[in-house]
């Protein structure tokens, strides 16, 4: 069974046309399997999976080589490339492994904190929470990408945030859309920016663990 990617990723912007697009491709195909909307079993073939997403068949073959290494992918010869299963524990892990990181960057964060940090970090809330309130997915990403990116920034651990970018991959981006998670997720940013004014790293540290614990969709 093979899937049609155009159909199944309709509420996501077509990739844009450049010339390195195989880390977008792998983004996207990455996205639909953790998410579930490639299942299990189900083959990603190049020509068809190329002509759908409007690139070339060089960037899906190494998208697909790139999968396979991460183990979400396996080759079947004259088939394509077949999905293979992500179970409840994988998901849990990730998502522990991104809480566990993301929670010591704001421990880290919360020893250089300023009185500029706050404000910007305020002021991200609030674009979030305007975002949320009107069911903008796109801004919702914004601004929590921009969140979680200015802490990492603040904490000044490179190494960290280089590892937590690489376990974000595997995040599937369908909490924007939940109305639940945005509002604990601004109430979370708050109760992170609260801990910051208090130069609490213990309860930042506890904050951001408890906020990507809400992001186990399984």
């Amino acid at each position: 069974m093979s899937t049609d990617l155009t159909r199944a990723a309709s509420p996501e912007r077509p990739i844009p046309r450049r010339p390195q697009l195989s880390e977008d491709v792998a983004g996207s195909i990455r996205q639909r399997i953790v998410t579930g909307v490639l299942q299990p079993g189900s083959f990603v073939r190049i020509d068809e999976a190329a002509a759908e997403l409007g690139v070339s068949a060089t960037p899906v073959r190494e998208a697909l080589v790139a999968l396979r290494g991460e183990g979400l992918v396996e080759q079947v010869p004259h088939r394509g490339y077949r999905v293979n299963e992500l179970s409840p524990q994988d998901v849990d892990d990730i998502f522990w492994l991104q809480g566990t990181i993301a929670g010591a960057l704001a421990g880290r964060a919360a020893g250089n904190i300023t009185t500029e940090h706050l404000g910007r970090l305020t002021a991200l809330t609030d674009g979030l929470r305007a975002a949320v309130a009107r069911s903008d997915t796109e801004s919702v990403e914004y601004y929590e990408f921009e969140f979680h990116r200015s802490v990492n920034k603040i904490a000044g651990g490179s190494t960290l945030a280089w590892f937590l970018l690489g376990a974000v991959r595997y995040t599937p981006r369908v909490y924007a859309t939940d109305r639940q998670w945005g509002d604990n997720a601004v109430r979370s940013h708050e109760e992170l920016i609260e801990a910051f004014e208090r130069g609490d790293a213990e309860a930042a540290d506890d904050v951001m663990r408890r906020q990507f614990r809400q992001w186990d969709i399984v």
